[in-house]
Protein backbone atom coordinates (compact mmCIF):
# COMPACT_ATOMS: atom_id res chain seq x y z
CA UNK A 1 0.00 0.00 0.00
CA UNK A 2 2.70 2.46 0.71
CA UNK A 3 4.79 1.95 -2.47
CA UNK A 4 1.61 2.46 -4.27
CA UNK A 5 0.70 5.67 -2.74
CA UNK A 6 4.07 6.69 -2.72
CA UNK A 7 4.14 6.35 -6.56
CA UNK A 8 0.81 7.81 -7.16
CA UNK A 9 1.97 11.14 -5.27
CA UNK A 10 5.42 11.23 -7.47
CA UNK A 11 3.10 11.22 -10.34
CA UNK A 12 0.29 13.41 -9.18
CA UNK A 13 2.83 15.99 -8.01
CA UNK A 14 4.55 16.54 -12.13
CA UNK A 15 0.81 17.53 -12.88
CA UNK A 16 0.43 21.51 -12.11
CA UNK A 17 -2.89 21.65 -11.65
CA UNK A 18 -2.94 19.07 -8.87
CA UNK A 19 -0.19 20.80 -6.90
CA UNK A 20 -2.61 23.77 -7.31
CA UNK A 21 -5.43 22.38 -5.58
CA UNK A 22 -3.20 20.99 -2.29
CA UNK A 23 -2.20 22.93 0.75
CA UNK A 24 0.23 24.96 -0.05
CA UNK A 25 2.40 23.17 3.08
CA UNK A 26 1.96 19.69 0.91
CA UNK A 27 2.43 21.22 -2.25
CA UNK A 28 5.95 22.61 -1.50
CA UNK A 29 6.50 18.93 0.52
CA UNK A 30 8.89 16.42 -0.70
CA UNK A 31 6.08 14.23 -2.81
CA UNK A 32 7.71 10.95 -1.85
CA UNK A 33 7.48 11.90 1.99
CA UNK A 34 3.95 12.74 1.67
CA UNK A 35 2.85 9.35 -0.67
CA UNK A 36 4.98 7.75 2.54
CA UNK A 37 3.16 9.66 5.23
CA UNK A 38 0.21 8.91 3.63
CA UNK A 39 0.91 5.23 2.55
CA UNK A 40 1.63 4.33 6.87
CA UNK A 41 -1.78 6.03 7.39
CA UNK A 42 -3.52 3.65 4.81
CA UNK A 43 -2.36 0.59 6.46
CA UNK A 44 -2.40 1.90 10.56
CA UNK A 45 -5.41 3.78 10.52
CA UNK A 46 -7.04 0.40 9.97
CA UNK A 47 -5.56 -1.03 13.10
CA UNK A 48 -7.63 0.72 15.71
CA UNK A 49 -10.76 -0.67 13.77
CA UNK A 50 -10.01 -4.37 13.32
CA UNK A 51 -8.74 -4.70 16.92
CA UNK A 52 -12.63 -3.21 17.64
CA UNK A 53 -13.98 -5.31 15.24
CA UNK A 54 -12.08 -8.68 16.69
CA UNK A 55 -13.28 -7.57 20.65
CA UNK A 56 -16.68 -7.59 18.85
CA UNK A 57 -16.33 -10.79 17.66
CA UNK A 58 -16.98 -9.77 13.60
CA UNK A 59 -14.33 -11.86 11.74
CA UNK A 60 -11.96 -10.30 9.30
CA UNK A 61 -13.84 -9.10 6.06
CA UNK A 62 -17.39 -9.18 7.82
CA UNK A 63 -19.65 -6.66 8.95
CA UNK A 64 -22.39 -7.15 11.98
CA UNK A 65 -25.82 -5.76 11.12
CA UNK A 66 -26.56 -3.42 14.07
CA UNK A 67 -26.23 0.23 15.33
CA UNK A 68 -22.64 -0.74 16.62
CA UNK A 69 -21.77 -2.50 13.63
CA UNK A 70 -22.96 -0.27 11.54
CA UNK A 71 -21.24 2.56 13.11
CA UNK A 72 -17.73 0.38 13.09
CA UNK A 73 -18.80 -0.26 8.78
CA UNK A 74 -18.85 3.58 8.70
CA UNK A 75 -15.85 4.36 10.20
CA UNK A 76 -14.45 1.64 8.31
CA UNK A 77 -14.63 3.22 4.48
CA UNK A 78 -12.29 6.12 5.97
CA UNK A 79 -10.76 5.30 9.08
CA UNK A 80 -7.20 5.69 7.69
CA UNK A 81 -7.65 9.77 7.74
CA UNK A 82 -7.46 10.03 11.17
CA UNK A 83 -3.82 8.42 10.76
CA UNK A 84 -3.09 10.53 7.96
CA UNK A 85 -4.51 13.64 10.45
CA UNK A 86 -1.68 12.64 12.81
CA UNK A 87 1.20 11.52 10.34
CA UNK A 88 1.10 14.42 8.19
CA UNK A 89 1.88 16.60 11.42
CA UNK A 90 5.39 17.14 10.08
CA UNK A 91 4.25 18.22 6.69
CA UNK A 92 0.77 19.98 7.46
CA UNK A 93 -1.13 20.05 10.11
CA UNK A 94 -4.88 18.90 9.56
CA UNK A 95 -7.30 21.53 11.27
CA UNK A 96 -10.40 19.44 12.45
CA UNK A 97 -12.59 20.99 9.29
CA UNK A 98 -9.98 19.63 7.06
CA UNK A 99 -10.37 16.29 8.85
CA UNK A 100 -13.91 16.17 8.73
CA UNK A 101 -13.72 17.10 4.91
CA UNK A 102 -11.43 14.53 4.10
CA UNK A 103 -13.56 11.45 6.21
CA UNK A 104 -16.03 12.69 4.31
CA UNK A 105 -14.84 12.73 0.72
CA UNK A 106 -13.19 9.16 0.98
CA UNK A 107 -16.23 7.33 2.60
CA UNK A 108 -17.60 9.49 -0.12
CA UNK A 109 -15.95 7.69 -2.82
CA UNK A 110 -15.00 4.79 -0.84
CA UNK A 111 -18.93 3.36 -0.83
CA UNK A 112 -19.64 3.70 -4.27
CA UNK A 113 -16.30 1.58 -4.74
CA UNK A 114 -17.44 -1.23 -2.37
CA UNK A 115 -21.25 -1.07 -3.75
CA UNK A 116 -20.06 -1.67 -7.18
CA UNK A 117 -17.40 -4.29 -5.77
CA UNK A 118 -20.00 -5.87 -4.73
CA UNK A 119 -22.22 -5.75 -7.42
CA UNK A 120 -19.44 -7.64 -9.41
CA UNK A 121 -18.60 -10.03 -6.80
CA UNK A 122 -15.31 -8.86 -5.88
CA UNK A 123 -16.54 -8.39 -2.41
CA UNK A 124 -19.22 -10.33 -0.25
CA UNK A 125 -20.91 -7.21 1.72
CA UNK A 126 -21.35 -3.67 0.04
CA UNK A 127 -19.77 -2.49 3.17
Amino acid sequence: MTGGTVSAALALHSLPGYRKRLPAAVAEANPALVGALLGVASWTGELPNSFMKRRLGIPPGEHRRSPLGVAVSVLDQADWVLAACVLMRPVWKMNARDTAQAFAMVAAVHVPINLVGCAIGARAAPL
